[in-house]
This record gives C-alpha cells, sequence and structure tokens, in this order.
C-alpha cells in the first residue's frame, strides 16, 4: 500500500522510544547542535525529511565518477523503503541497526525504512567493526564488504543483512557460506534510492531456494533491460525512473533479473579484443593475496595493453609463473606488465579508486 512521506509509521522507535513529527523535529535539531560529527548528518537528514519540501539534495559518492549533487523526491524515497520491505518480509517493530555514515545514501535510506515501515531503530558511531561489544540483535542491519569481513565472529546478531557500497570479493563470499545470517549484496546508485536489485551471498537458506547467487533479482515493481552497449537500463517508474542507462555490462537473465560483468568505463581494449577487468581480477584471485586490480595502458601495437597492478610488495617471477598456470586464464588476458603501488586509493567504503589509481600509474610510467 503507498504511502506519504508525510506520514510517520506509528510504531517507528529510533534510539528506542517513539517520536510525533515534531518530536522527531526537536530531536534532529538536539543531534545537530549537540550531537558528534556523525549524529550531526543524521539531524541534518532528519530536518531536511521533516521539512514541508517534497525532495532532498543527495551527493553521489563518486566511486565511479565526479561526485555531484542529485535531487530526490520523498515519495521516491518512501517507495524504495516499501519495496525493500516487501521483498524481504519486514514489518513493523522488527529491530535495525545503523551502522553507516548518513553521508551516503545507504544510510539515509535506512533511517527513511525505519520510518516508513515502522522499524525500531538503533544508531551506533560508524566503524570496521560495528558489532564488537555489541550486547543487543537485529532484524535488519546495512554494511559495507570492510564492515563485514570484520564482523563475522559476531554476524549470528544479524538476522538479515545487506551489503554494499564496494564489490564483494570471493573470499569473503567463501566465508560467509556455512553462517546463519541471510546476507544479500546489493546493487544500486544513489540516483536511484540506494538498491534496485539484491542477489544472496550465502545459499542455500533453505532447500525449497533455487536461486543462484550469480543473478541479481530486482525488488518489486522494477524491471531492467539493455542498451546497445550491453549495459544495463533501470525501469523503475515508482522511483521516479522510467529508465535509466548505467555503465554495467550484464548479462540479462529476464526484465527482473542479470548478472553483473563489469564496468564499461573499465574495459581495455587490446588489439581490438574487449577485456572487463573485474572478469579477469576473478580469474587471477586464486593467485594474489591482498588487494590488485588490472587496467589499461597506451600500447603503440595492441592500442591498450593489459597490466596488473598489486598493493605492496610481490616477487614478480613467482606472480608470473602462477598466473601462466592459470587454466582459466586467456592468453589475452595475461598481464604484460605487473606493478607494484604502496597504498591504493579507496573510497570511504573501500571500493578502489580506478581512476584515481590508473591516473598515478600513467603519471609514474610517463
Amino acid at each position: 500500500m503507498d504511502r506519504s512521506y508525510k506520514t510517520i509509521h506509528k510504531e517507528f522507535k529510533f534510539q528506542g522510544s517513539h517520536f510525533s513529527p515534531s518530536e522527531l523535529n526537536d530531536v534532529a535539531y538536539s543531534l545537530i547542535k549537540e550531537g558528534d560529527e556523525e549524529e550531526r548528518k543524521i539531524g541534518d537528514f532528519l530536518m531536511d525529511w521533516l521539512s514541508p519540501h517534497d525532495s532532498l539534495i543527495v551527493r553521489t559518492s563518486g566511486s565511479t565518477g565526479t561526485p555531484k549533487n542529485i535531487t530526490l523526491s520523498k515519495q521516491a524515497m518512501v517507495n524504495s523503503a516499501l519495496a525493500t520491505g516487501a521483498f524481504f518480509g519486514l514489518k513493523e517493530k522488527d529491530t535495525a541497526l545503523l551502522c553507516l555514515s548518513a553521508s551516503h545514501i545507504a544510510a539515509k535510506m535506512m533511517l527513511v525504512r525505519a520510518m516508513v515501515l515502522g522499524l525500531s531503530l538503533d544508531h551506533i558511531a560508524p566503524s570496521s567493526t560495528p558489532l564488537s561489544g555489541l550486547l543487543n540483535s537485529y532484524d535488519l542491519c546495512s554494511m559495507v564488504p570492510l564492515q563485514l569481513e570484520k564482523s563475522l565472529n559476531n554476524i549470528s546478531k544479524i538476522k538479515l543483512l545487506l551489503v554494499g557500497g564496494a564489490p564483494v570479493s570471493e573470499e569473503l563470499r567463501t566465508k560467509v557460506q556455512n553462517i546463519s545470517t541471510q546476507i544479500y549484496e546489493t546493487y544500486g546508485m544513489t540516483e536511484t534510492c540506494s538498491h534496485i536489485a539484491v542477489r544472496p551471498l550465502n545459499l542455500p537458506f533453505t532447500k525449497e531456494d533455487k536461486r543462484t547467487s550469480a543473478s541479481f533479482q530486482t525488488l518489486p515493481k522494477i524491471t531492467v533491460s539493455q542498451d546497445s552497449r550491453n549495459c544495463l537500463q533501470i525501469h523503475a517508474p515508482a522511483l521516479g525512473i522510467d529508465s535509466i542507462s548505467t555503465n554495467d555490462v550484464v548479462n540479462l537473465v529476464s526484465e527482473t533479473e542479470f548478472e553483473w560483468v563489469g564496468r564499461w568505463d573499465n574495459v581495455v581494449n587490446s588489439g581490438g579484443v574487449k577485456l572487463f577487468p573485474e572478469q579477469i581480477e576473478k580469474k587471477l584471485r586464486p593467485v594474489i593475496k591482498g588487494s590488485f586490480m588490472v587496467t589499461g595502458m597506451p600500447d603503440k601495437e595492441l592500442g591498450e595493453k593489459l597490466v596488473l597492478i598489486v598493493e605492496g610488495k610481490v616477487n614478480k617471477s613467482s606472480l608470473r609463473a602462477g598466473i601462466e598456470g592459470l587454466e582459466t586464464l586467456k592468453k589475452y588476458e595475461n598481464p604484460k606488465e605487473i606493478y607494484e603501488f604502496e597504498n591504493f586509493s579507496r573510497s570511504d567504503t573501500g571500493k578502489l579508486l580506478r581512476n584515481e589509481i590508473k591516473a598515478e600509474l600513467l603519471a609514474y610510467s610517463a
């Protein structure tokens, strides 16, 4: 059932207490005036949400481009919250934990879901170990992969976990297979009010669950298609989006299901062959410890040559031997050069800033 953003669910709780809109406005004001940096961000968002304006301005993360301010309809954010609630069967009085920075859309939407669905939301300061020392258990939580990685010993305190903000590594995917928490990787962006599709990371939850972890499933009333580049197009009228094109190359399973291949803007065109770094990195993972990425560098003969960049020191001859021994790696997927970086540039959610890293390499090689 549709709900107006002007209505706060009667069962909504924040830090254990019920609030009317006017009382919540006072809480927001208090957070802004007396809170720490993260509490001020929550207060700012709540003040914006409770204002008479039908929309608000949010800032994109900049992890795949230049950060920018965009306008989101409050009703679209409500509809996104309802879609998440319907997909996962969330109900009023369910408990939720906010452990992300309110500067990002994921945290903002946790607040919206709580207000719209009638959840009891607790907030703790963002950290890499949010569950450490936590006594309560929760029905719902959102984290970035780094937080999940460092919370595995305590993850049973969460019933349903949504993970986004950066790609989930194969190592982390393997580590979560035998735990009871239902963990879903999310796909979305600021423009779509956070996630529009999810895929389970630790299947099966039940013997009847036949979905594969390779595919993202869209939320209710959201469909997808492909453009001429095979990039994902999202159709979400309830979010105010008739059609939005992305730079994510996908394999389309159906109008509600897709497999993510890689970013179009990361593609390396080497001798006329299009190489997707994300797919090659998956093949390289068994022989490389730590963080790394592949990218393209200018080459007179090939146009671009594929190179490997590793964070930290590595034995290049040993690594080269390991790469050449990979049966899954095609000849043209074998990096032509190996470079070492002391530290990679990352977003505050832990995502590699590929463009910045590549720019550093180009400057170093010039």
